[in-house]
């Protein structure tokens, strides 16, 4: 058997390593970027309005024919999520009047900057459930109650149109298209009062995003051109007296359960003395 000496050949081991080490890292980089490069996405883009009129269905400008086809958008962080939706909020602004820093404020908290579990199945990135009426697609997530119905939309920028049309054709949130259009705090506030969340901290959390990220900017940037949305309900109240009860409420008014729960945000048919209750939502 023949002994080879190693010694000759250590140097030339050693670079022959350094040579494999360079190209191995040469080789994941490239990986690397191609992958990064390949993770960007092309922007949400609308029609912007173009005329401030209102066509037969109350909107401004259209949204893109809905295709079917189920489009989920890869957001990495918030800072991606405001610069993905911005533009869009800023759209729905001038079409409905719901301040631009208020959705996306809202959108960041309800979908977790787009990364929240419901956000990925269903593009809802507003947290809107099915409520009694809702004809569209729709999921199933564990929220205050487990199995909770949840609306589901093609493409995150019909939720953000659904987003705006919940807002303003609902009585209860009326009052909030009578502050100004920068009052963000005040939005956030009122939302709190109209019952949309049950957290308590709900508007100081909106407010604390609104600020840490400088949302109010986009609010600003949109010229005061626009009108605000025509008002579409008379509201009128009822308060409960000794023996009331939710149903004997509803037939006072012809109204259905459901709807008279929907409206005042009620999780259960339970009353008291004194309670006001929105009882009539009448379109003019």
């Amino acid at each position: 058997m023949i002994s080879i000496p190693l010694k000759p050949y250590k140097k030339t081991f050693v670079r022959l390593g350094v040579v494999l080490l360079i190209t191995v890292f040469a080789s994941c980089k490239a990986k690397r970027s191609v992958a990064d490069k390949g993770r960007k996405h092309t922007k949400i883009t609308t029609v912007s309005p173009q005329k401030a009129t209102y066509d037969t269905n109350g909107q401004m400008y259209a949204l893109p024919k809905d295709d079917g086809v189920f489009v989920n958008f890869p957001i990495e962080n918030t800072a991606e999520y405001i610069e993905t939706f911005a533009g869009l909020a800023q759209d729905e602004m001038k079409a409905y009047a719901v301040p631009a820093s208020i959705t996306i404020a809202q959108g960041i908290l309800e979908s977790g900057s787009g990364k929240g579990n419901l956000a990925r199945k269903t593009n809802n990135h507003f947290g809107i459930k099915c409520h009694t009426g809702w004809e569209g697609e729709y999921d199933f997530h564990d929220d205050d109650e487990k199995g909770e119905c949840f609306r589901k939309y093609n493409h995150p920028m019909y939720s953000f149109r659904d987003h705006s049309v919940f807002l303003t054709t609902r009585a209860r949130y009326a009052f909030l298209f009578d502050l100004d259009s920068e009052d963000y705090k005040g939005w956030a506030k009122g939302l709190r009062k109209a019952g949309y969340a049950t957290d308590p901290k709900y508007p100081q959390k909106l407010i604390y995003l609104i600020e840490k990220y400088g949302l109010d900017k986009y609010d600003s940037s949109v010229p005061k051109t626009y009108p605000k949305p025509p008002k579409q309900y008379v509201v009128q109240r009822h308060t409960v007296e000794a023996g009331e009860t939710l149903y004997a409420i509803s037939r006072m008014y012809f109204m259905a359960v459901p709807d008279l729960m929907e409206l005042n945000n009620l999780k259960s048919t339970s009353l008291s003395i004194g309670q006001e209750l929105i009882v009539k939502s009448i379109k003019n």
